[in-house]
């Protein structure tokens, strides 16, 4: 067959699945942000998807837990790339604010030519710098300008070039997206420009607004696509003066946070079901805080999520002998409730 443009077509080359040496997946953030891969943020203009990111690089900077997980890193260097807000009045100030270290965001100048997914600076700039996490927001301006975003022969050639950058330093390349205005679609259609943008990345965390949240700061994380392991729960967080404080674990799915048809009812979170438990047990008289942990225990919730649920509400403590006693400030009936 007549090879065009004059290509030479290459050697063949074979191998065998005993060729290949197994290895485990590593994680950034388990199973949210594996290492070594992109994973990739969408979400609608407004709803926080840059100032989750940037509060991400802040804990990854300081070497904090991962939020509800046991995981943690040492302080790693984390490459943020940005184009819409400068770093000097936009960025900087906002990392501050959520407790980042300065020294560990490092940025690549463009002053002198824009970069794109393609462009050794990235890579150079990776290994250089030690950089366990690349941060590029948003994805569409990256991908050069003579790359249109919805043309899927044009977007993957340079989607390929993150993924080896990826592949090939460990590094976890996270590309944040917009979501185009497909109302009703679930969750991995709505991410806007080419099917390779949610086709390529190993992993995708969508966030938004919680449909019947009346509180305006509340976000959700929802994990709508992984490749590696089993999807994550989501996880409700607020967003003030551009700090992030992750609340809670949500029952709701990537699908509900966008309102994609067919995809039922949201849940409640875990912090809601402890604070209804609590009332209903509490109720009827003090009980032993032991007593409460085992049943919360057998609603698969954490004491750490009853201690926030109790804090929520008129709960005092007091101690019998050896046992600690909960019971409400304010019984049903009107009466303190007293032992």
């Amino acid at each position: 067959m007549e090879q065009r443009n004059n290509l030479t077509p290459a050697p063949l080359e074979m191998f065998t699945a005993a060729d290949v040496e197994p290895k485990e997946v590593k994680w950034l953030w388990k199973p949210y942000i594996p290492f070594g891969k992109v994973t990739a943020i969408q979400g609608d203009s407004g709803d926080g998807k840059s100032t989750f990111a940037l509060n991400l690089a802040a804990i990854l900077t300081r070497g904090d837990t991962l939020p509800f997980t046991e995981e943690s890193h040492e302080p790693m260097r984390v490459i943020y790339l940005n184009s819409e807000d400068d770093a000097d009045d936009t960025v900087v100030p906002r990392f501050i604010k959520a407790g980042g270290i300065r020294s560990h965001l490092v940025f690549i100048s463009e002053k002198k030519q824009r970069l794109n997914f393609s462009d050794k600076r990235i890579r150079q700039a990776i290994e250089s710098s030690g950089a366990r996490a690349c941060i590029i927001d948003p994805v569409a301006a990256y991908l050069g300008q003579d790359v249109s975003m919805n043309l899927a022969n044009e977007v993957r050639p340079r989607y390929d070039s993150l993924i080896t950058v990826a592949r090939e330093t460990g590094c976890a390349v996270i590309p944040i997206a917009h979501m185009n205005k497909a109302e009703g679609m679930k969750a991995n259609a709505r991410m806007n420009g080419s099917v390779d943008f949610v086709a390529a990345p190993r992993s995708v965390l969508t966030i938004g607004r919680p449909p019947g949240d009346e509180d305006p700061d509340h976000r959700v994380m929802a994990h709508s696509k992984c490749n590696l392991a089993r999807l994550g729960p989501s996880i409700l967080f607020s967003v003030s003066d551009g700090v992030v404080e992750f609340i809670d674990t949500i029952d709701i799915t990537a699908d509900q946070l966008v309102k994609a048809l067919g995809s039922g009812k949201v849940g409640e979170t875990k912090q809601a079901v402890a604070r209804r438990e609590l009332l209903d047990m509490l109720s009827k008289g003090p009980m032993a805080q032991r007593e409460i942990m085992e049943r919360m225990s057998e609603l698969g919730i954490s004491q750490r999520t009853c201690e926030l649920a109790k804090a929520k509400l008129p709960i005092k403590t007091h101690r019998i002998g050896m046992l600690s006693y909960w019971e409400l400030a304010d019984r049903p009936d009107g009466n303190d409730a007293t032992m």
